[in-house]
């Protein structure tokens, strides 16, 4: 009996123009007629999911940037943050990179010195909450993620993942999209949160569906039974995914969703 449906959202719930499916609505009352819960787990920042889901901001369990920040009701449930040693080896090596521009994500709000319109752009898209500074040290908050963009190529692998491999083990560096890559505190993912999370709601792994499209939902898809990867995701969470949605702009989500509800009547 599922009682849990956890969805990445770029690349996975979302459709074209970075909107919900038409039918979300219909779903989320079939799913709340079922008792059934339903969590979006993203790389974005807690403000802009709650934005993304004015109707449900006091229903849904939220696990945001990467399952470092997870709330409910509007109230932090847990957290992981970077100490201080690791925010200043982030900024130094993230600062060297050319062309890359960078999100320090803290608990209060985002901070930016960029206004770079390419940039504003990418970052637009995923943050409704984010401070413009002058410069970085003068963030007053706990630090929760970096994400380092690249606005100006696309070619996130390349020019930051690879580059900052170096920095695992210290931290965590995640490729999330071809444009992105978060930085983390270690053993921090969406995979961990759910886990805690399955613990703390008595809810099996077998219980769970999880959808989504890039590396940053790998330990999700294994943290639960019923793990979908897109048909658009990428080769290696394929490969980690014990079934395959159809794609997002095919509305994948969604209709899994109604094929799983009718085969558990």
């Amino acid at each position: 009996m599922i009682k849990w449906i956890i969805s990445d959202m770029d690349g996975t719930l979302l459709v074209d123009n970075n909107k919900l499916p038409e039918d979300f609505d219909e779903v989320m009352q079939m799913l709340k007629d079922r008792n059934i819960m339903f969590s979006p787990a993203s790389g974005r920042q807690y403000q802009a999911l709650a934005y993304h889901f004015p109707k449900y901001k006091d229903d849904l369990l939220f696990i945001s940037e990467n399952g470092t920040y997870v709330c409910q009701h509007d109230k932090e449930l847990f957290s992981y943050t970077l100490s201080p040693d690791n925010v200043s080896l982030v900024l130094e090596q993230a600062l060297k990179l050319p062309d890359i521009f960078v999100v320090v994500s803290g608990k209060k709000s985002s901070y930016v010195v960029s206004q770079h319109p390419a940039f504003l752009a990418e970052l637009n898209l995923y943050f409704t909450h984010y401070t413009v500074i002058e410069d970085f040290s003068q963030i007053d908050d706990d630090i929760i993620k970096f994400s380092l963009c690249d606005a100006l190529n696309h070619h996130a692998r390349e020019n930051i993942y690879n580059k900052l491999q170096p920095l695992n083990g210290k931290v965590q560096v995640v490729l999330s999209s071809e444009i992105w890559v978060d930085i983390m505190p270690v053993g921090a993912n969406k995979g961990l949160a759910i886990r805690k999370l399955q613990e703390k709601l008595n809810i099996k792994p077998e219980e769970c569906v999880a959808f989504g499209d890039y590396l940053n939902d790998y330990e999700m898809l294994q943290s639960v039974y019923y793990s979908y990867a897109m048909e658009n995701a990428i080769p290696e969470l394929k490969k980690v995914a014990r079934f395959i949605a159809p794609p997002n702009y095919e509305n994948g989500v969604m209709r899994t969703i109604r094929q799983l509800l009718a085969e558990q009547k």
